[in-house]
């Protein structure tokens, strides 16, 4: 026989305690008594009832949705344990209702606290709806109205769009693993820019599945962003608060995912009519520009040969002066040897009898050298006199 300690037993319970799935997961109702609090600010409570008592723990009391006090009838979840310290049982609460509600609410908030807890409600963690999306994911029944309204608005609104779908029940047992699975095969499929989850109305039973932590966590997972269309506007589920942009219908879900080709085309016409208007004007303001840059050239060009006129004026008039037809024209002459063309400009280079040719200011003759005189004087001698 084998004895054992306390320690071996206390821990074999605790062990036996956690295994169970009933207990892990529970919730439980009673009044609240022997309410204290601890330096850390931990939360020591009893719940009881007519017959019994179970001791309870709760080790953020900043999760609580409502304040808790003596003599209040709520409805507490947790999970059964033992304190081996103390061997005692005890529930570790994790969030607390009043009582009244139904379980599927008491769940809900619980879920819903807990996940917004870890931040997956966070508007840093939402994600922008591309505005011009290739390839969109449905995740929906293939079934029903929903998938119809939403395939005819994205074809009318833009028909660009690719639709990928991958069917799933919205609904029983099957709907969890389903939606679960929609989510992973889309995220296997290249260039998915946008996911929409829809299902139509109903209860808050028909909505179970959006309110399980399974499918908020394949929205949380998403490689692309997601649109929950899930229900009529007043309903809200788990996945809407998750998924990156809530639609209060599926069919607005559709009309979330996609822009209006009829918008787009008046807002391409008002573009048009804005830059033709804007080119308009340019073309006005340019033409002005070359019209007036045209005239100051003009103006310029008119000063610039002007000043060239006048310059070859002047050269035109040095050159008059030097060309020897005018100095002719004054009735000087020029003189050549007839056989070769020299010019004379020596008496030196002729003698008496050389044949020599005569260029006048209208015409040239012939004559012949009968003598030559040199000197100054003998120039001159051929000018009239200036005396009287």
């Amino acid at each position: 026989m084998r004895i054992h300690s306390v320690a071996e037993i206390t821990g074999y319970l605790r062990e036996l305690l956690e295994a169970d799935d009933l207990l892990a997961d529970i919730w439980v109702s009673g009044e609240v008594s022997s309410l204290s609090q601890s330096a850390a600010g931990h939360l020591y409570f009893t719940l009881k009832d007519g017959n019994s008592q179970l001791r309870c723990v709760l080790f953020n009391r900043a999760r609580l949705p409502i304040t808790i006090e003596n003599g209040m009838a709520v409805v507490a979840h947790g999970r059964i344990s033992i304190y081996e310290a103390t061997g005692a049982l005890q529930l570790y609460v994790d969030t607390v209702q009043p009582e009244g509600m139904g379980l599927l609410y008491l769940e809900f908030e619980r879920l819903k606290a807990k996940l917004e807890g870890e931040g997956l409600f966070a508007p840093e963690r939402k994600r922008e709806i591309p505005i011009f999306p290739r390839r969109i994911g449905i995740a929906t029944s293939p079934d029903g109205a929903v998938l119809h309204d939403i395939i005819n608005i994205i074809t009318r609104r833009y028909p660009l769009a690719e639709l990928v779908l991958c069917p799933t029940p919205v609904q029983g047992e099957g709907a969890v693993p389903g939606i679960v699975r929609a989510f992973d095969s889309l995220n296997t499929v290249d260039d998915i820019d946008v996911v929409i989850l829809a299902r139509g109305g109903g209860s808050m039973e028909d909505l179970q599945a959006f309110n399980q932590e399974a499918v908020a966590r394949a929205v949380c997972g998403s490689r692309a962003p997601v649109i929950s269309g899930v229900g009529h506007e007043t309903d809200f589920t788990i996945a809407d608060f998750v998924a990156d942009l809530r639609a209060p219908t599926p069919s607005a879900a559709a009309e979330l995912a996609v822009p209006s080709r009829d918008e787009l085309m008046a807002q391409l016409a008002a573009f048009g009519r804005g830059l033709s208007s804007m080119l308009s004007g340019m073309l006005d303001r340019l033409r002005q520009q070359v019209d007036d840059t045209a005239n100051r050239t003009a103006s310029h060009l008119d000063s610039v040969v002007g000043k060239y006129k006048e310059r070859l004026l002047m050269q035109e008039l040095a050159l008059d002066s030097l060309n020897p037809l005018a100095t002719l024209g004054r009735g000087y002459a020029l003189v050549q040897h007839a056989g070769n063309g020299e010019v004379v400009s020596s008496i030196a280079q002729v003698e008496r009898g050389d044949a020599i040719d005569i260029k006048v200011s209208d015409g040239q003759f012939g004559g012949r050298v009968s003598g030559a005189k040199k000197g100054l004087q003998a120039w001159m001698q051929g000018f009239p006199s200036n005396k009287r």
